[in-house]
């Protein structure tokens, strides 16, 4: 039996889908080089922006299509619909044709699932399904998330969000945040490194929020967590430590002095700041200002020097004026993020936003979001050249696809490299020197290990 998954959206998402292969590799499952070939093909969707979801939605028809070609061969194909879109549109999804729906907390029917794909492959008919059992609405994180080969890894360490942002639909097909046993995330980590993984992510919709009480009474929150995968990844080979996502209003001074005292952790932070303006941060219920944003930042940068910033920027927001907007461009020109994630606002029916007046026209929402793009390439292209020869650590992820004879490599910092090397190095880290651009790209050259 085969299958084959399409993961859209976010990192947890992926991490989420790795998760699902291991059920699959447990029952003797292997993977298909696309949909055509596969006996299942599940589809990981994703909820935050309606592009997402239309996405999502056309290859489902296009899955639904090969299905009935394939039914007229006397060859099944189970199609699953998973993740935030399947939990917010589920009855739909079913009724398109989804042959199974599985939200956001549904992992535990997974196996229920693949037993009836393997019968009906066999019988080579639909028929041979039926409903699964009411799932249990209350989330479970998998004991691994693992997928093998990797040399990044993915450990989600709570799901969920209460912070109702205006906009976000997350909180309502996620749901309340649910924070991970400790203990089984310093055991992913064990198992990782056993594994070849050499650098991890910590992931959750707000990973500040982290908080864990044991049964001993003991408490945890999230900088405590640090300390305790510092302490744990010392043991294992892996070498670096990134998380996402990071809510301003909830970076505390205590995660900034962990991330300096214990340099495991990566010099690049994504710490979303979605708008410039105060009045649209209010509008959009982020509950931190601008001034507070940019302390946040010039702190972070004072204790960890030469870190690099990213971000997310949300423009067109239901009321947003043009000065707004100046505003926005006014902090970015301030922190200089190295790269941003920009885009404009799409309503998602059931959020606040969604109801405000004052919509912003779709050509003037592109118009601000061209603004945005056009600055923010301006400032990647001023960080990456002030980078030129300099040095840096990377991690070997590949073999470059435009030359057989690169190596393809990322440094802390979240910047990409080629420089000559062998396949053997894969896996490796490499003290290389950033001798010039090739777009965003630095080519490199590897100092000798004389010279390290």
């Amino acid at each position: 039996m085969t299958y084959f998954f399409e993961t859209y959206g976010c990192q947890m998402n992926v991490a989420e889908s790795a998760a699902l292969k291991a059920v699959l590799a447990e029952r003797g499952w292997s993977a298909a080089p696309d949909g055509e070939a596969a006996d299942l093909v599940l589809i990981n969707t994703c909820a935050v922006r309606r592009t997402a979801e239309e996405r999502a939605l056309g290859r489902l028809a296009q899955l639904l299509a090969l299905k009935k070609k394939r039914a007229a061969r006397g060859r099944f194909l189970t199609v699953v619909a998973a993740g935030c879109m399947a939990q917010r549109m589920g009855e739909e999804l079913k009724e398109r044709g989804a042959d199974y729906v599985m939200g956001t907390a549904a992992r535990s029917v997974f196996p229920l699932i693949l037993e009836q794909a393997e019968r009906s492959a066999v019988s080579g008919s639909s028929l041979e399904l039926s409903p699964l059992p009411v799932e249990n609405p209350v989330f479970a994180f998998a004991s691994s998330h693992l997928e093998e080969g990797n040399l990044r890894s993915f450990i989600p360490i709570m799901h969920g969000c209460n912070n109702f942002c205006s906009y976000c639909i997350v909180p309502y097909v996620r749901g309340r945040e649910v924070s991970r046993d400790p203990a089984a995330i310093m055991r992913e980590i064990r198992l990782l490194g056993e594994h070849g993984v050499r650098e991890i992510t910590l992931l959750g919709q707000n990973v500040n929020t982290y908080r864990w009480e044991g049964d001993d009474g003991g408490r945890l929150n999230f900088p405590g967590l640090l300390r305790m995968a510092a302490a744990a990844v010392e043991k294992t080979p892996i070498k670096w430590v990134r998380f996402l996502s990071a809510n301003p209003k909830d970076f505390s001074r205590e995660t900034i002095q962990v991330m300096a005292e214990h340099p495991v952790f990566c010099r690049h932070l994504h710490l979303c700041v979605q708008h410039g303006s105060n009045d649209v941060l209010k509008a959009m219920n982020r509950r931190y200002t601008r001034e507070q944003y940019l302390e946040l930042t010039e702190e972070i940068r004072k204790a960890l020097p030469g870190i690099s910033l990213s971000t997310d920027i949300l423009v067109g927001f239901p009321g947003e004026t043009e000065e707004d907007l100046e505003q926005t461009l006014d902090l970015m020109n301030r922190v200089r993020f190295l790269y941003s994630y920009m885009y404009h606002f799409n309503p998602r029916e059931g959020t606040a936003a969604c109801s405000l007046p004052n919509r912003i026209d779709e050509g003037l929402k592109r118009r601000r979001l061209g603004r945005v793009i056009a600055l923010q390439k301006v400032h990647t292209l001023e960080l990456l050249r002030e980078r030129i020869g300099s040095r840096a650590l990377a991690l070997v992820e590949g073999i470059s696809r435009k030359n057989a004879d690169e190596l393809v490599a990322r440094t802390e910092r979240d910047e990409m490299a080629v420089f000559p090397g062998k396949a053997s190095r894969i896996g490796s880290f490499a003290e290389v020197t950033l001798a010039s651009l090739r777009g965003n790209t630095f080519r490199a050259a590897e100092v000798p290990p004389k010279e390290c």
